[in-house]
């Protein structure tokens, strides 16, 4: 009896319930883009990842590993979660997925959330394969394996329900969680997602199909099934917050990209929860923006970690202004 209603509440435990909990003891609704390019990567970084393994993919995976990791240890007592970007990982090959697989692992012994924008959609086996992957096991013979075990992945609707299902049901048997792309960013993202259908964009009936998923499958108070919503749309998103009531919003573009505070005010509902904002060069890069230059390359990690807090505040005073 004891052992059975120990199974129920861990099995109730999801991980959209761990995402709030620390959002709320952080007092920062931030998630931080880990996207290193060996652009922002301090030269001395590179210098002994390069002494150590070359000039190769080899010692650029080492050096932004290094980077991520110096980052990590200076911000993770301010945020709830980060977001590494497959892509950024998946431009040095197999090492480079190495270097994104042990950031994974690093973040969430941190007891970071970690959300994996790896952006996937595809027909529902592939859709399945990537599933497991990213957020499920493996069968192996007679053993199970995690894969790359990220807490949350970005999802690409593009293919419909066939392509979201097999994400939401490991989510479900795994108590993981997703975000689905429902208003990007991007400058050109309204070339497909602000074409009217029967009198609504399209992003307002993806919305509409998050919120029907969310309904199904729901924490405490929010769905696991939440969505991604650019901060550079406050205007669509002040629309989207109101069909996705129960929907954790991903926002980004804040920062580098043109958001601010105060355009992010309606992403968040009246709880003050319901939203979830990214920076990563914003942050990661801080030190080469001429607000944080004083620092300089050599602390560069103490320029994020005044960068996190930056952010913070102004979020901060955009809510409570509003």
């Amino acid at each position: 009896m004891g052992k059975a209603q120990k199974t129920s509440r861990k099995r109730r435990y999801l991980m959209i319930n761990k995402l709030i909990n620390k959002i709320q003891k952080t007092k920062a609704p931030i998630v931080v883009g880990l996207d290193p390019m060996l652009s922002y990567v301090p030269e001395h970084i590179q210098k002994k990842a390069f002494a150590e393994y070359g000039e190769t993919l080899e010692g650029a995976a080492e050096a932004i590993w290094q980077f991520n990791k110096e980052i990590v240890d200076k911000t993770y007592d301010l945020i709830p979660a980060v977001k590494p970007q497959i892509a950024m990982y998946e431009q040095f090959g197999i090492e480079g997925l190495k270097a994104y697989k042990k950031t994974v692992d690093y973040c969430k012994s941190k007891d970071l959330v970690v959300i994996g924008d790896i952006k996937r959609g595809d027909i529902g086996s592939t859709s399945a394969a990537y599933a497991v992957g990213h957020l499920g096991k493996v069968q192996v013979g007679s053993k199970t394996y995690a894969g790359f075990d990220e807490d949350f992945a970005t999802v690409n609707p593009y293919l419909g329900s066939d392509g979201v299902k097999p994400f939401i049901d490991v989510c479900k048997q795994e108590n993981k969680g997703l975000f689905i792309l429902v208003k990007t960013s991007n400058p050109s993202s309204g070339e497909f997602q602000d074409q009217k259908i029967d009198g609504k964009p399209l992003y307002e009936l993806v919305g509409e199909k998050v919120a029907q998923w969310g309904e199904e499958h729901m924490g405490d108070d929010y769905s696991y099934i939440g969505a991604v919503v650019g901060a550079t749309y406050p205007e669509m998103g002040k629309t989207l917050r109101k069909i996705m009531p129960k929907s954790y919003i991903l926002v980004p573009g804040y920062g580098a990209q043109g958001g601010k505070g105060a355009d992010l005010v309606h992403f968040f509902n009246e709880d003050g929860l319901g939203a979830i904002i990214n920076s990563s060069r914003g942050i990661i890069a801080a030190y080469q923006q001429e607000k944080y230059e004083a620092y300089g390359e050599a602390n560069f990690a103490e320029a994020s970690r005044k960068a996190v807090e930056d952010m913070k505040a102004d979020i901060e005073q955009a809510l409570n202004n509003r």
